[in-house]
């Protein structure tokens, strides 16, 4: 699927796992596969609602049909699935905010978009993909005021902080669960000799930048680089220049280490002008995706 729809990066078996090992997950009722005669998996499909939201219920959706296998009812029936397990699973809520089931595709795969326009999901929202290759120089990183140190274990709540108030502004983002943060910072592809943090006078951690290196996706990319996976500052630290200096230090951090360039995802519409600052620092626009909704 990887290679038709997203060709710019792969899924590891890492990223497939980690889906099914939180503790709010039941597999057995929130996962479903199809198999042809010979028993390979040909289509599977994913949803979850994770804890810890509060202006929204989100429901992720994860899934597809082998290319080979496309045409013949299955995203169809894989979707509608999906979208049934999400209405249990949203109903389970007292919440009384909405709910909404949450679904991507990229720009390579505009038969996705059609089935989810089929079956009531609207596109939402545009995600630019943006590369920075190290074949020009990189400006130097100046911050005052600010301590820019490496990402440390021990720092890894208050970054979860950090990154929840952020993010906090931003279109339909959610406090990331503890759980679900200490897995993702547990996977084997985080990097964090090339992660930074802005530390303030008082401590506090005020900005950060926190990358990984994904081997698989060099060769469909075209180079070896860095993803820049998470860019935030508090709101209270803004307009200082912390995620420009601290991007530029990850830049140069990832040229030491040897490799051609850096990669990262944005929102097109970010309210706090963030694609203006990656255009200044040498980003290009390489790839588009979509999120699909569907609100209750």
């Amino acid at each position: 699927m990887g290679a038709v729809d997203h060709p710019q990066y792969r899924l590891t078996l890492e990223d497939i796992q980690e889906n099914f090992t939180h503790s709010w997950v039941d597999p057995e009722r929130d996962s479903v596969v199809a198999e042809n005669g010979d028993g390979n998996v040909v289509a599977w499909g994913f949803a979850t609602v994770p804890p810890e939201q509060d202006s929204l219920i989100r429901c992720l959706q994860f899934g597809g049909v082998r290319p080979a296998h496309r045409g013949r009812g299955l995203g169809r029936a894989l979707l509608t699935w999906q979208g049934q397990r999400g209405l249990q699973l949203l109903a389970r809520s007292e919440s009384t905010v909405p709910g909404v089931m949450v679904a991507w595709a990229d720009a390579q795969n505009p038969s996705m978009v059609r089935l989810a326009e089929r079956l009531g999901y609207e596109v939402a929202r545009h995600f630019l993909q943006l590369a920075r290759r190290f074949d020009t120089p990189i400006d130097d990183a100046d911050l005052e005021g600010y301590e820019i140190v490496p990402f440390d274990a021990s720092r890894s709540e208050a970054v979860r902080a950090a990154r929840n108030d952020a993010f906090r502004d931003h279109w339909r983002s959610q406090p990331a669960p503890r759980e679900m943060w200490e897995s993702a910072m547990g996977r084997s592809n985080k990097r964090p000799d090339l992660s930074f943090l802005a530390i303030a006078p008082d401590g506090e951690v005020a900005g950060f930048v926190l990358s990984e290196v994904n081997v698989g996706d060099f060769e469909s990319s075209g180079f070896s680089h860095a993803y820049i996976n998470l860019v935030g500052t508090r709101r209270a630290h803004r307009g200082r220049g912390i995620a420009k200096a601290l991007l530029l230090h990850t830049l140069h951090a990832s040229r030491g280490d040897g490799l051609e360039g850096a990669v990262l995802d944005v929102d097109a519409d970010s309210p706090t002008g963030a694609t203006a600052l990656y255009d200044q620092v040498g980003f290009v626009l390489t790839d588009r995706s979509m999120e699909l909704n569907k609100t209750f």
